[in-house]
């Protein structure tokens, strides 16, 4: 938790294993075959450590993973985790206001979401493999692996959930929704 890591080699695998309510967001740079991947806590803090809290970890993120090859400008985003896993008498929904964190972030960053699979009450494990292509997958506890599809821009949240949370604008000028 609160950690990051890049990889560009062929075979590099980078992991967020037991999201609950943090986010796993990982920056692809899919033409460079570059990705960078960040398990975000907490949505505002100190920004030490700088990947526990959203709005530390993208620029930070995103700076890494252009060092570690990647073109600032082809950068795209996935997010994965948020959920619900426990119920607090004040309400409070860290894994949403998680997500609209990162999602904030994001914006100010001008990097678009091509992928997201958020909310729910169930923990993931988020996996992201650096072969031919950079390629993403999901496993939510009790269910089969299942891949993310980078090609495409997300217009709400994640596949879990419909939160409301604005999308990302894209550089391209065109979205669609994400198929499962």
């Amino acid at each position: 938790m609160g950690a990051l890591a890049t990889g560009w080699r062929p075979g590099s695998v980078l992991c967020c294993v037991g999201l609950g309510s943090c986010i796993g967001l990982a920056l692809v740079d899919q033409d460079a075959g570059v990705a960078g991947v960040a398990h975000i806590v907490m949505p505002a803090g100190d920004g030490d450590p700088p990947a526990h809290f959203a709005h530390t970890a993208v620029p930070v993120l995103a700076g890494r993973t252009v060092a570690a090859g990647a073109r600032r400008e082809d950068l795209v985003a996935i997010l994965v985790g948020g959920a619900q896993m426990f119920t607090f008498g004040s309400g409070q929904q860290i894994g949403a206001r998680n997500e609209q964190a990162v999602r904030e972030a994001l914006v100010q960053a001008h990097i678009p979401v091509v992928a997201a699979d958020t909310g729910g009450q169930s923990g993931r494990t988020f996996r992201v493999r650096i072969d031919d292509r950079v390629t993403a997958s999901v496993r939510t506890t009790g269910q089969a692996e299942k891949q993310l599809s980078l090609d495409q821009l997300v217009k709400q949240t994640g596949t879990t959930s419909d939160s409301g949370a604005s999308a990302v604008p894209n550089r391209r000028q065109t979205t669609s929704e994400m198929v499962n």
